[in-house]
């Protein structure tokens, strides 16, 4: 049994309902090799995730100290070509997070996906892990739109679902993740065991959490 105040949950993707930093640290090294640099390690890649691919393959190419606007370009066409094809070889849903979801569909709550991850992979993954039939609507990244932790993605999905900002909880990772809620004005919860890479003093320890329970991610 399921008793909450919200009617929608909308989930970050990455390092929130998917561990896919092993995917994306394979894709980057991909292109890194291929334009001679160095591969970076597993904990540096995941410590890029979270403003979107393009911000992803920058951080990893600056870390090589061999950053130019060429390849740039040319690392995150190789980046994509990689990863395109390679988006759930080692992905997975976070434990617990299947059975959450279907507590949560058997409640009547309204799910969606708010992501800065592209729309078409963030589709294409859902899809792949078996997950697409819990989400109303997926809302990612498009190219020159505004991403999070601007309000207007999130604020963009919650229309979308026709749901009320004030009934909807956004569940996310990282730092990003809540300035988006904030600026938006919805209630957040973060998950503790994803991608956070700078702390968020602020925020109540009744609104982390670390396991994928219903109670636990509704508070």
């Amino acid at each position: 049994m399921v008793e909450t105040k919200f009617e929608t949950v909308v989930f970050d993707l990455d390092g929130t309902l998917i561990h896919s930093a092993p995917d994306l640290h394979a894709a980057a090294n991909v292109a890194l090799v291929g334009l001679g640099c160095a591969p970076l390690d597993l904990s540096t890649v995941t410590s890029f995730i979270g403003n979107g691919v393009e911000k992803l393959v920058e951080r990893c190419l600056n870390a090589t100290g061999k950053s130019t606007d060429r390849l740039q370009h040319r690392a995150l066409a190789q980046f994509l070509d990689y990863y395109e094809n390679n988006m759930t070889t080692l992905t997975r849903p976070y434990s617990g997070v299947v059975s959450c979801l279907d507590t949560f569909k058997a409640a009547g709550l309204k799910m969606a996906i708010c992501t800065n991850k592209p729309t078409g992979p963030a589709r294409d993954i859902c899809d792949q892990l078996g997950l697409s039939q819990y989400f109303d609507v997926v809302v990612g990244a498009e190219p020159g739109a505004l991403k999070k932790p601007d309000a207007t993605p999130l604020l963009t999905c919650i229309a979308a679902m026709k749901a009320r900002p004030e009934k909807t909880l956004y569940v996310g990772d990282s730092a990003i993740d809540f300035q988006t809620a904030r600026n938006a004005n919805v209630p957040f919860r973060l998950f503790t065991r994803g991608y956070l890479h700078t702390e968020i003093p602020e925020l109540a320890a009744s609104d982390r959490f670390d396991d994928w329970t219903a109670n636990s991610v509704l508070g």
